[in-house]
């Protein structure tokens, strides 16, 4: 069985089809390469919802407002590119009825317009 077990996972590893697992010898790479970036990412998440809890109403009148310095603040902590703010602060207006009571929300919303 232990036999068979290794030729399966030489084959899987040798398999010219596309995987979402990718090469089984490179999986402990892969990991590692995916807690690096999901410690950088909660990092990055955790300013901005620093930023946007600490100072809620400012940032809502911010928005509001088409902008202000709590939310170049938040962008900035989010990554969210210059060149695209103002899209992003058009749509956070539009979808300013989600984001008044809901600070989590407006946190998610940052994260997702990011590079």
């Amino acid at each position: 069985m232990r036999h068979v077990l290794i030729y399966v996972l030489f084959l899987a590893g040798c398999s010219q089809e596309p995987s979402h697992l990718g090469n089984p010898l490179f999986l402990p790479v892969s990991g590692l390469n995916t807690a690096i970036s999901n410690a950088a990412y909660n990092q990055r998440r955790g300013r901005v919802e620093l930023i946007v809890k600490s100072d809620f109403d400012a940032i809502k009148n911010d928005i509001r407002a088409g902008g202000g310095p709590t939310l170049t603040a938040a962008m900035d902590a989010a990554g969210i590119p210059e060149g695209d703010r103002p899209a992003r602060i058009l749509q956070l207006q539009s979808d300013m009825g989600l984001y008044a009571a809901n600070p989590g929300a407006l946190v998610v919303a940052l994260m997702v317009y990011a590079n």
